[in-house]
């Protein structure tokens, strides 16, 4: 007669114990900010912030510029303060690329992955803490653009009113723009897992496509191509930080017209459609 014995593993020190999504915030907002390249890019974001800001301010035609009205003052001070984001809405999606691709390009995402078997905790909590630090980056960096264009139009002449509902709410709408589109370059970064294809998908979307789309839409002067154009992500993301001019005209026949919150919600649904698709793409694909 023959008896059975059944073998049982030691239990390790580590067994049961699971990473909080907490702990994984922690853990990515330390690798974010350790890396020379975040640093070099939020630090370009407030440098050509507010370069172009006190740039535009300083060489502005203005014609009696004590007699300019306090709404066209106020444009003229959203204007300055805010014309930094084009340009720094790139270093914001090389960014959002960076903080997922450079983890494919290194193998670092197998230890990322390990820690966190679910995988999605790990590719939301990268996606939270990128897009509270470019948001805090891009208001602060919009805060003192703003300081600066205020002085500078004050000093030639222009009576600015920093605290008017119309000129803060575009700087706040600047700050979620750029926050977005960071989301945006990450989720690209996801899909394509790959730096450079990040980037250039990103940028592509950013830049290229709405150039083709003006140029065809120049050509052809087919009112539908310009109607999609104001869909593109650029062009609807920038109705956030765009001064409203009240009593404006209206549109011409079947033109599209998007205001801050159509455009904000447009820009919102392509954020959540990439970071849709990058999530499924996590969860499915191998590493």
């Amino acid at each position: 007669m023959t008896t059975a014995t059944e073998t049982t593993t030691a239990a390790g020190p580590l067994d049961g114990i699971r990473l909080s999504f907490g702990g994984v915030l922690n853990s990515e907002w330390i690798k974010l900010h350790s890396l020379r390249s975040t640093m070099w890019c939020l630090g370009l974001v407030i440098l050509l912030s507010v370069g172009f800001s006190a740039l535009v301010a300083g060489v502005l035609h203005l014609q009696n510029p004590g007699a300019i009205p306090a709404t066209n003052a106020a444009s003229l001070l959203v204007q300055s303060s805010t014309i930094g984001v084009n340009f720094t809405q790139l270093v914001a999606a090389v960014l959002g690329v960076l903080v997922i691709s450079g983890e494919y390009s290194t193998g670092m995402i197998r230890s990322t992955f390990t820690a966190v078997p679910g995988r999605l905790g790990a590719y939301f909590g990268k996606l939270i803490v990128l897009a509270v630090v470019v948001f805090v980056v891009s208001i602060v960096s919009l805060g003192i653009s703003s300081l600066v264009a205020t002085g500078i139009l004050n000093a030639r002449g222009v009576n600015v009113d920093l605290t008017r509902s119309d000129v803060l709410l575009p700087l706040l709408g600047g700050a979620g723009y750029l926050a977005l589109v960071a989301i945006l370059a990450f989720a690209f970064g996801a899909i394509i897992r790959s730096s450079a294809g990040g980037i250039a998908a990103i940028l592509g979307t950013l830049l290229v496509l709405p150039v083709a789309l003006q140029v065809v839409a120049g050509l052809t002067n087919a009112t539908w191509v310009s109607n999609v154009a104001s869909f593109l992500p650029s062009a609807s993301g920038g109705q956030l930080y765009a001064f409203v001019q009240p009593n404006a005209p209206a549109p011409a026949s079947g033109v599209v017209a998007l205001d801050a919150t159509t455009g904000g919600l447009v820009l919102a649904a392509w954020v959540i459609v990439g970071v849709v698709i990058g999530a499924v793409l996590i969860k499915r694909r191998d590493v």
